[in-house]
């Protein structure tokens, strides 16, 4: 058997008692919290209003919220199931085709031919050192 409180809120600069499930407190607090900062934008443009109508006209100024952040979410969700669709695309695909890269290569009598300029540039540097000395 559930217990039921009765809990004071405040709308528009009104206190009215309402009923909630023991646990629920705070569900109602926070609720009656949005609907009285849509209150208080009313009071502090009109004035003070029947209660009946300021409740009316909060309630609808919260309604439009809500159903304004609604559109937002279906928009979001939306967008993450294309996104999931496309990332799940992606995934199913072959791997790509290697790539083949080509990397140039000295061939081999080039690399002989200078090897043999090399081997003979030093022995004229030789021949270069050992006349020197003899002088």
């Amino acid at each position: 058997m559930s217990i039921q409180l009765e809990v004071p809120i405040t709308i528009g600069g009104r206190t009215f008692e309402v009923a909630c499930q023991q646990g629920e407190e705070q569900f109602l607090v926070s609720a009656a919290a949005l609907l009285d900062a849509e209150a208080q934008v009313l009071v502090n443009q009109i004035g003070r209003m029947p209660e009946a109508r300021m409740l009316l006209m909060a309630g609808l100024m919260l309604a439009d919220k809500t159903a304004g952040l609604e559109e937002r979410l279906r928009e979001a969700e939306d967008h993450l199931s294309a996104l999931k669709s496309e990332l799940k695309e992606l995934r199913d695909m072959p791997p790509p085709d290697p790539v083949q890269v080509e990397v140039p290569v000295i061939p081999d009598d080039v690399t002989d031919a200078l090897a043999e300029i090399a081997a003979r540039a030093e022995a004229l540097a030789e021949t270069v050192d050992e006349k020197r000395q003899a002088s």
